[in-house]
C-alpha cells in the first residue's frame, strides 16, 4: 500500500467479517474513526483523546482505548482512514478518466468537491492536520507526509503523461504538480473562510498548466 494510490473504501473495513464480536468490533472501530477524522479535520490530531471520542460517540472511554491502546495508535488510524475516504472520493473515481490532462482534470474537479462539500467536517483532512506536525519528527509526521507524497506524486504522473502524449507545452512536472497542490491547499483554506470565487479561482489557475502544446 502506498498513500493515495492504494484503494481501501470505509465499507470494506468491515466487509468479509462474519463472527458476530468481530463484526461488533469492526464497527466500533469504523465509528470511533469517522469521529475522530472530523475532530482532527477542526481541531487537529492533537485534538483527539479517548474521553473526548467517548462523548461524541456514546461508547465508553475504556472501550475506546482497548481497540486503540495509545494517543499515538489512534492518530495513525485516523490518517489510514483519512486517505482511505479521500481516495474513495477524490482518486478512484478520477480512474475512469484517460491519464494525462482529462484525469488531471477529473482528480482537480472530485478534490474541489471534497474540500467544498466537504467530506470532513474541518475540510481537507491533510492540509488541516500537516502544517501542526510538521516540525514533529516520528510516525504521525512520517503518515502524512507519506500521504502528501503520493498525492503530489500521482498528480506529476498525470502532467508526465500529459507533456509525452503531446496534449500540453513542455514543463517542469515536478515543479508544477508542486504548485497545483499549493493551490488546492490555499483553495482549502479560502473554502473555509466562506471565499465564494475559490473553488472557480483554483480551476482557473491549473488550467494555466494545461495549455496545448
Amino acid at each position: 500500500m502506498e498513500g493515495v494510490d492504494a484503494v481501501s473504501p470505509p465499507e470494506q473495513h468491515t466487509a468479509g467479517i462474519t463472527d458476530k464480536r468481530l463484526l461488533r468490533g469492526a464497527k466500533t472501530r469504523a465509528a470511533v474513526l469517522r469521529q475522530a477524522v472530523d475532530i482532527a479535520s477542526l481541531d487537529g490530531l492533537s485534538g483527539l483523546s479517548f474521553g473526548r471520542l467517548a462523548t461524541g460517540t456514546g461508547l465508553s472511554k475504556a472501550g475506546i482505548q482497548t481497540l486503540f491502546r495509545t494517543k499515538e495508535a489512534l492518530q495513525l488510524a485516523a490518517i489510514d482512514y483519512a486517505r482511505d475516504r479521500f481516495t474513495e472520493a477524490v482518486v478512484q473515481p478520477a480512474r475512469s478518466a484517460p491519464h494525462g490532462v482529462a484525469r488531471l482534470r477529473a482528480l482537480v474537479d472530485h478534490w474541489i468537491v471534497y474540500a467544498e462539500t466537504p467530506l470532513f467536517a474541518g475540510g481537507c483532512f491533510r492540509v488541516a492536520t500537516m502544517a501542526e506536525h510538521d516540525s514533529k519528527p516520528g510516525p504521525v509526521r512520517d503518515a502524512l507526509l507519506r500521504d502528501q507524497r503520493a498525492w503530489v506524486r500521482l498528480l506529476e504522473r498525470e502532467l508526465r503523461a500529459a507533456v509525452s502524449a503531446g496534449e500540453i507545452a513542455e514543463l517542469d512536472t515536478d515543479l508544477a504538480a508542486f504548485q497545483i497542490d499549493a493551490v488546492l491547499c490555499a483553495t482549502n483554506t479560502a473554502l473555509r473562510i466562506g471565499d465564494p470565487e475559490a473553488a472557480e479561482r483554483a480551476r482557473r489557475i491549473i488550467e494555466g498548466f494545461l495549455k496545448p502544446a
